[in-house]
């Protein structure tokens, strides 16, 4: 078979399994196979694949349409234009959280401090983390996870990108993992905030392949961020941030929260689609 066949051919069969975009997954899918840049397949229609290739494509094309994730089948995606790894111990970095990390990056640059310190709250597959470290080379960068298996891939990417010496990995359950004596500038989190009878709605990639732990925040799906408004403050140097995402409809209940601790809401932001997502807060009044 060509290459124009197989992406045909396989385009088909996702179509038919609910897939969404399915030609593109299945350019992207055999991009990887062939280990070429996808646009590159459109100057080779004509090229017969062998018969590895073909059942390696085949293999790939057969999860995809049983809904597991593109990004768990390449092993990797693109946050903030860093390559990074991704198995299924970790959740698969999602556009919106660039938004924190510009947000995050942008205000630790602007910092008179040297070193700036922040805080990674649940890091999983480390892209906030290295995000922050690769914009902000005078900032010293903690990175938290309570599993050991998304420690292990937030590591990897760190070294990938030649800044294991700048980020410290804890593993340990939130803050109490921390010595008595940390402060930082910035505490970022992408916590868990799927209620948790919602997750069965969402779509299988999510619901069926990626982490519950790092989707499931408890029955209002508020649990982590309570915890974060509740001892976030006692980690933060004088003048501090604590920034992090949330889910929809979340806006309200979460302001409410960091006021109620004490907490000024410097900013509620938008995603790309103009739907309230991250939280900016500091001490005090805002």
């Amino acid at each position: 078979m060509t290459v124009l066949e197989v992406i045909q051919r396989s385009a088909e069969f996702l179509t038919r399994k609910g897939v969404e975009s399915p030609r593109l997954q299945v350019e992207l899918l055999l991009a990887h196979v062939l280990e070429m840049p996808r646009l590159k397949l459109y100057l080779n229609f004509e090229r017969s694949l062998t018969e590895a290739e073909l059942g390696a494509m085949r293999e790939l094309v057969k999860r995809r349409g049983a809904r597991e994730p593109l990004q768990y089948l390449v092993g990797s995606t693109s946050f903030c234009g860093l390559e990074l790894r991704v198995a299924p111990a970790v959740l698969i970095p999602r556009p919106e959280t660039e938004l924190l990390a510009e947000r995050a990056w942008s205000f630790l640059a602007q910092l008179d401090s040297r070193p700036a310190t922040a805080l990674d709250f649940g890091t999983g597959s480390g892209c906030l983390a290295i995000a922050l470290a690769a914009r902000c080379p005078h900032a010293a960068i903690t990175a938290i996870d309570v599993s050991a298996a998304a420690f292990a891939v937030a590591g990897e990417n760190a070294a990938r990108h030649g800044l294991g010496e700048r980020i410290r990995f804890v593993l340990g359950d939130g803050f109490a993992a921390l010595p008595a004596e940390a402060r930082f500038h910035l505490i970022v989190a992408n916590p868990p905030y799927i209620p948790s009878t919602e997750l069965a709605t969402l779509q299988p990639e999510v619901r069926d392949h990626e982490p519950r732990g790092a989707l499931d925040g408890g029955a209002d799906g508020l649990d982590f961020i309570r915890r974060l408004a509740a001892e976030g403050a006692r980690w933060l140097q004088p003048g501090g941030r604590l920034m992090l995402e949330f889910g929809d409809d979340q806006a309200e209940p979460v302001v409410a929260l960091f006021a109620k601790q004490g907490w000024g809401v410097e900013a509620v932001e938008n995603d790309l689609t103009s739907r309230p997502r991250i939280l900016v807060a500091r001490l005090g009044s805002a």
